[in-house]
């Protein structure tokens, strides 16, 4: 019998010699697709291994020598294999296709890449009238550019077994930083791209998906056969007739990625403003080392990406900036005695609080690069100082109460308030002390922060030394994981409030989360709204919010009751706080003259 000739190709290639087992995997495939699941990857990837092998095989367990048959897809193979010899008999041969089968295998069972049959027909008619009449070449990024470890990015990622088949921005960001010679987030000198615009490219190719909001990115199909080709390039060393083409494309590649530059950073502004509130340069800067986030493995030689083991990784305080420089004479003060208690810090800009303590996994310099990139997440311990003249400021203009509320949404479970005693000075303040001193029990007793009270510079370094020491001692023999706000929110169980939490968000994460003028969600405005009423706080408006969570739903109440009276004491029985007491009468009257009173209030 004569083997099978395709059209168009100069010569017959061989006809697949186990078409019993690529039938199979291909019907596995397509299962696996039509369920939307990732497994569909791994299959492929296997009929791809079992197309290029030339041997007969006589049962799965010789496919494991094959790239991607692991003892999962043997073991259904083999289970296939029994039933089909108990249905046709032990010596029927597993090397051909039963006669009313279709023709299996073969380099044209690859139906997940109708991108290449379509470039095979569509190249034909295309571009012609071209420069010097050339037939335009297949998409491939240059080497270390954006595009090129963004897809490399996303598809070691969707290789990792339970991957979630996408990856947030800042773990976008972050996993195919460490593959590209251009930042991410900070444009070259003279320039006002970042390797980021390059994802807008491959979005408009068709080779990257964006979805929801905050937004997931995630390989097509395409992009999935031309991530496929780059690590294979890559485990290759780039050598070969597959590096010499690419090397031809790369000019080819770099001329497209060009020309969609400007429309990159338009649309990738208005997107990332959308999801986030800011553009993704924005709060970078004072940031001391580049940051990267952990939030998946990139299957290269890092074994362990989701997680920092005892031993990885030291302790760190993080100082933010404006406690050591400007303002105050006594700000240098600070770190002169964290250098002389030999404390591990870091001076850079953090969004909310003042101190903070990070895990930063150990690397080993890279030649060719200031510093090498670590990972680094955030302990749950956060730090918020106060003089008392910046206690009575912070108190008059409003922002005491601001900050509260920020740091108690920051996702750390754990804040901290360390308050400084000016002694003689706190007579010549605005508010007298008993003010003063109400206010900061109010924030131990009703806001719940533990408050730590000081006598000067020396006894705040004093403190964050001891605390710095006992994290050392804490995690010392803790295997650290990443979590994600964005996925899991801040609330945890009051056994992981009790018990010192292995389970941490990255800095990149938690500063980005934190900027203070980033856009913010109805339900977030109607809460500080709500929060500039005398005698509201911050439990108080949480407890509102539970029942009405903007002010439409507020206002269709208050039309719902039947008299003015009922309006009046709409909100007086909301219970708020751990005492589960009644918001009460006065309050609710206010917040109905509030909302309900045509004109200006008197």
């Amino acid at each position: 019998m004569s083997e099978p000739v395709r059209l168009g190709l100069k010569r017959a290639l061989p006809s697949c010699p186990n078409p019993l087992f690529v039938t199979w995997l291909t019907e596995l495939r397509d299962q696996a697709r039509e369920k939307g699941l990732k497994i569909q990857y791994t299959y492929q990837k296997a009929i791809s291994s079992l197309n290029k092998y030339p041997l007969p095989l006589e049962n799965a367990k010789e496919a494991k020598i094959l790239q991607n048959f692991g003892d999962g897809i043997c073991k259904i193979l083999d289970q296939k294999l029994q039933r089909y010899r108990r249905e046709n008999g032990l010596n029927t041969s597993i090397h051909s296709l039963p006669e009313a089968a279709p023709p299996a295998g073969g380099r044209d069972n690859n139906s997940m890449a109708p991108s290449r049959k379509k470039n095979a027909a569509g190249d034909q008619g295309k571009e012609k009238g071209g420069r010097g009449g050339r037939k335009k070449r297949d998409y491939v990024p240059q080497k270390r550019s954006g595009g090129y470890a963004a897809l490399l990015a996303l598809y070691r990622q969707s290789q990792i077994s339970g991957s979630k088949g996408y990856m947030f921005r800042m773990e976008l960001q972050a996993e195919a930083q460490l593959l590209c010679d251009k930042s991410f987030t900070v444009p070259d000198v003279g320039s006002k791209y970042t390797a980021w615009s390059s994802v807008s490219t491959l979005m408009k190719k068709s080779f990257v998906l964006k979805t929801h909001n905050p937004a997931r990115y995630s390989l097509t199909e395409d992009g999935l056969a031309l991530a496929e080709r780059l690590e294979a390039a890559e485990r290759d060393g780039g050598g070969g007739e597959e590096a010499r083409r690419e090397g031809e494309e790369d000019k080819e590649a770099r001329r497209e990625e060009k020309e969609g530059e400007d429309d990159a950073l338009v649309d990738l502004t208005r997107s990332d403003e959308d999801e986030d509130g800011i553009h993704p340069a924005e709060g970078q800067v004072g940031v001391s080392q580049q940051l990267r986030d952990v939030g998946s493995s990139s299957g290269s030689t890092r074994t362990s990406q989701a997680r920092l083991l005892p031993g990885d990784y030291d302790i760190i305080l993080c100082v933010d900036f404006v406690e050591t420089t400007g303002g105050s004479r006594r700000k240098p003060d600070l770190e002169a005695e964290l250098q002389r208690n030999g404390v591990k810090y870091d001076v850079r800009k953090l969004n909310v609080g003042d101190f903070l303590w990070v895990a930063r996994e150990k690397v080993n310099p890279v030649p060719g690069q200031l510093r090498a990139p670590s990972r680094e997440l955030v302990l749950d311990y956060i730090i918020e100082r106060k003089r008392m003249d910046d206690l009575c400021g912070s108190i008059i203009d409003g922002r005491f109460r601001e900050q509260k509320f920020r740091l108690k949404r920051c996702g750390l479970r754990r804040p901290c308030y360390l308050v400084e005693e000016c002694g003689s000075a706190a007579a010549h303040l605005s508010l007298p002390e008993a003010t003063l001193q109400q206010a900061i029990v109010n924030t131990q007793v009703v806001d719940g922060f533990f408050v730590k009270r000081v006598q000067d510079v020396k006894e705040s370094a004093a403190y964050l030394t001891v605390m710095t020491r006992y994290l050392i001692k804490l995690y010392q023999n803790r295997t650290l994981l990443c979590r994600s706000r964005e996925l899991e929110g801040d609330r945890a169980s009051e056994e992981e409030r009790e018990s010192p939490s292995c389970s941490l968000i990255s800095f990149q994460e938690f500063n980005h989360g934190a900027i203070k003028n980033k856009c913010q969600t109805l339900r977030e405005v109607f809460a500080r709204q709500l929060m500039q009423v005398s005698g509201l706080s911050g439990d108080k408006a949480a407890a509102v919010l539970e029942l009405y969570s903007t002010p439409h739903s507020l206002l269709s109440a208050y039309e719902r009751c039947a008299s003015e009276a009922q309006k009046e004491k709409l909100l007086s029985s909301i219970r708020y706080g751990k005492l589960k007491r009644n918001l009460g009468p006065a309050l609710s009257r206010t917040l109905y003259q509030l909302y309900c009173t045509p004109g200006a209030l008197s």
